[in-house]
C-alpha cells in the first residue's frame, strides 16, 4: 500500500472509528511515516543528551535489502508481518521456516498484535503505537502470500494486470513491443532481489487495480485490490474501535454500508498511476466533504520544514549524519517525532520477541 491508503485513507478510516481530528491525523501520519522512516542511529544533542531511534524502512534498491538481519529487522515487523499459514499458535503449515513467515492477511499473528497495541494502550506514545499497527495490519492484507525475506518463495510468473500499465514506462514499451515487457521487467527484479513483492512490482499497493500471476508453486493467483483494500479498511475500523473501548474482544459493528461505499468507490475511481498524486485526490476529498465529516486540514511531510523531525530536532535533512550535533529543547520529550520513535521500537520488540516466538518464529 501507499502513501494514500496509509496516510489518507487510514484518516478518513481512524474518523469513522470515532477518533477526533487530532487524533486521527496523529494514527494516520505514524501510519505512512513507517514507510518513511528510514534513518537508524543515536541521535546527538549539543548538551550531550542522546536519543537512540530504529528504522521501520529501507528504499527498495538501499543495499540494506541485501543483509539478512535486516529484512528481519525491518521487512518482518514492519511490512510483511509473518502469517504461520493463517493458523493459531501451537501449530504448523509445513515443515519448512518459509511456510511460517509468509504474510496472511488478519492472522491469528495479526490479531494477537492488535490485541497487545490495545491492552497496553496507557502509555504516552499508545496513540503513536496504534498508527504503527495499522499500518503493519493493513499490510497484512496488501502483501498477502508474499515473505520479507530474500526467497524463491516470492518469485512470480506471468504478471499480468487487467486495467492498466504498472508504469508509465512501461506503457511505452508495451506499445512498441507488447505485454513481454512487463513479463521481463518482472523476472528481472525477482531475480535480482526476490524479497516480498518485488517480483510483483508495484500491483499489490495500488487499490484500484485487478491482477494476477502465477505463484512459486505454480497456481495462479487472481486478485482485486479494490475488495481487498476495502476489507482491510473494515477490519482496521473495527480495530480501531476496539482501541476506544479499551477491549480487544469487544463487539463492534465495524464500517456502516455508506461509509464502505464511500471508501470502495473512492479507491475504485482514483486510477492515477501515481500513489502522491492520488494521495492529493484524497486531500482534496476529505476537504471537500466527500466522506461526511467537517473540512479539516491535514497534511504529511516526512522531511524537511513542517516534518514532526523538524519540529522535534530542527533538522531539514533526509539524511543524518554521525557528525550532526543538535539543538536540545526540552519539547523535545513530548514532540510527536519522538513518541513516534517511541512506539516503534515498542512494536519492534514486542513483535519479534513476544509476539512471534508463540508460533515458532524466531526472527532476530
Amino acid at each position: 500500500m501507499q502513501i494514500d491508503f496509509h496516510h489518507t485513507a487510514t484518516y478518513v478510516i481512524a474518523r469513522y472509528a470515532g477518533f477526533s481530528h487530532r487524533e486521527a491525523d496523529i494514527i494516520a501520519y505514524c501510519s505512512q511515516y513507517v514507510d518513511d522512516a528510514t534513518n537508524t542511529g543515536t541521535i546527538v544533542f549539543d548538551n550531550r543528551a542522546m536519543y537512540e531511534r530504529v528504522a521501520s524502512a529501507h528504499r527498495m534498491l538501499d543495499y540494506s535489502n541485501f543483509v539478512e538481519l535486516a529484512n528481519h529487522q525491518v521487512w518482518i515487523p514492519f511490512h510483511f508481518l509473518p502469517g504461520n499459514g493463517g493458523l493459531p499458535a501451537g501449530e504448523n503449515p509445513g515443515e519448512k521456516f518459509i511456510n511460517k513467515i509468509v504474510c496472511k492477511p488478519n492472522s491469528y499473528v495479526a490479531q494477537q498484535m492488535v490485541a497487545d497495541c490495545i491492552r497496553e494502550q496507557e502509555t504516552p506514545y499508545g496513540l503513536y503505537r496504534l498508527g504503527i499497527t495499522m499500518h503493519v495490519y493493513a499490510d497484512t492484507w496488501a502483501h498477502q502470500g508474499f515473505a520479507g525475506v530474500q526467497h524463491e518463495i516470492n518469485s512470480i510468473t506471468a504478471l499480468d494486470d487487467n486495467d492498466n500499465e504498472d508504469t508509465a514506462f512501461l506503457g511505452r514499451l508495451r506499445s512498441s513491443f507488447g505485454d513481454w515487457v512487463e513479463s521481463v521487467a518482472s523476472s528481472f527484479v525477482g531475480d535480482a532481489l526476490p524479497l516480498g513483492h518485488g517480483a510483483a512490482l508495484s500491483h499489490p499497493d495500488k487499490p484500484y487495480l485487478s491482477w494476477s500471476y502465477r505463484d512459486n508453486s505454480g497456481k495462479i493467483v487472481r486478485r482485486n485490490n479494490t475488495d481487498i483494500f476495502t476489507e482491510a479498511a473494515d477490519y482496521m475500523c473495527r480495530a480501531m474501535q476496539r482501541y476506544r473501548v479499551r477491549n480487544p474482544d469487544a463487539g463492534v459493528d465495524g464500517l456502516k454500508d455508506q461509509q464502505k461505499q464511500k471508501l470502495r468507490q473512492m479507491f475504485a475511481s482514483t486510477l492515477d498511476e501515481s500513489g502522491d498524486v492520488r494521495h492529493e485526490k484524497w486531500i482534496k476529498a476529505i476537504a471537500a466533504g466527500y466522506f461526511g465529516f467537517p473540512d479539516q486540514p491535514i497534511r504529511y511531510r516526512s522531511k524537511g520544514a513542517g516534518s514532526w523531525k523538524y519540529l522535534a530536532i530542527g533538522t531539514r535533512r533526509k539524511k543524518d549524519k554521525k557528525s550532526d550535533r543538535f539543538v536540545y529543547d526540552p519539547s523535545f520529550m513530548a514532540s510527536d517525532w519522538k513518541l513516534f520513535h517511541d512506539a516503534l521500537q515498542v512494536h519492534r520488540l514486542t513483535v519479534i520477541r513476544d509476539i512471534l516466538p508463540r508460533y515458532g518464529i524466531c526472527a532476530a
